[in-house]
């Protein structure tokens, strides 16, 4: 009997999720217009508690993308400009003497916040870069011996130029590796483009964005993730689609048991972008290029023969199937 009410209060939840979700596409729908791939995979990564890389050239609205959805959740937000003198204090803060008290004081950086937009964050120098590891990782910011916590929750969307535009440093893999999820961002179609500029027209879009939701009701969604059900079956599909990287021909370094975890979260999380309260195998290939292409190292043969790291992942899902599929 305990099972049926277990199973009805998360098919109860798993509505009210949806209803969360869907206020919140069709706001950010209002700016970004015919990126409907790049909305839910925002959102997917919100959920998921996980933080975001956006990679395009500029004039993309990679920003916007990022100030729509923050203006969109009531949390605190922070952005900072990496520039090629940006310093680790900028994001981390720093102690000062406060000569009334006679005491050090920490004064906060850009990265006490929830919801951070760090900018162009390849145009900063390697340093500077890796002052975020802790805070991405551990969610908390230590200066001068002493730790802080960050609010709950924290993520960081970062934007970044292609590699080889002007004043680019390249993000060492270990950082790259702490982000959950990457999406590269393509020109629009000339019917969009028409649907943006006729939307500027008279006003500014992004002025007519309110906020649908708070940092607490994110958390609560994000806490629920657990409860999204998933049978070892898929399970065992993330894994192996994962430990095909490490093997492939064309990989210098496959995906980390961190990339997997990401992999399954995100499932979780597309889950319930779909009104399911249950993970299927659709949910993990929906999300494993955007996961998983960011980490993977390629040989120089795969750059010799032009080959990408989102083929090397869609050749490998053509290969690995789900376990009821499978011949």
């Amino acid at each position: 009997m305990s099972e049926v009410i277990n199973i009805k209060e998360l098919n109860e939840r798993i509505e009210r999720e949806s209803v969360f979700v869907d206020t919140l596409r069709s706001e950010m729908g209002k700016v970004i217009i015919g990126q409907n791939h790049l909305i839910d995979t925002l959102l997917i990564g919100l959920l998921s508690n996980g933080h975001i890389l956006l990679e395009g050239v500029p004039g993309l609205a990679k920003t916007l993308a990022i100030t729509t959805l923050a203006q969109a959740v009531d949390a605190k937000f922070s952005r900072i400009q990496f520039t090629p003198d940006t310093l680790p204090s900028d994001i981390t803060g720093f102690t000062m003497w406060n000569r009334r008290t006679s005491e050090f004081e920490y004064r906060e950086g850009a990265a006490n916040c929830q919801l951070l937009l760090a900018d162009e964050i390849n145009r900063t120098s390697p340093k500077t870069q890796s002052a975020l590891l802790e805070i991405m990782e551990e969610r908390t910011i230590t200066v001068d011996g002493e730790t802080h916590a960050l609010p709950a929750p924290f993520i960081c969307i970062a934007t970044q130029n292609p590699l080889g535009s002007a004043g680019t440093q390249p993000l060492p893999q270990s950082q790259i590796d702490r982000f959950m999820v990457s999406l590269s961002i393509g020109y629009p179609t000339l019917e969009n483009q028409m649907k943006i500029i006729n939307a500027q027209r008279y006003s500014n879009p992004l002025e007519e964005i309110r906020a649908v939701t708070n940092a607490q009701n994110l958390l609560e969604v994000q806490n629920y993730l657990t409860s999204v059900r998933m049978t070892d079956g898929v399970l065992a599909y993330a894994i192996r689609l994962c430990e095909q990287t490490r093997s492939h021909p064309l990989v210098e370094l496959g995906i980390s048991p961190r990339g997997v975890s990401a992999l399954v979260r995100m499932a979780r999380a597309g889950a319930i972008l779909r009104e399911r309260n249950y993970v299927v195998p659709e949910d993990v290939q929906n999300v494993f290029v955007d996961v998983c292409a960011h980490r993977l190292a390629l040989r120089p043969q795969a750059r010799v023969e032009g080959v990408a790291a989102k083929q090397v992942l869609e050749e490998i899902m053509a290969k690995i199937k789900p376990a009821h599929t499978e011949e």
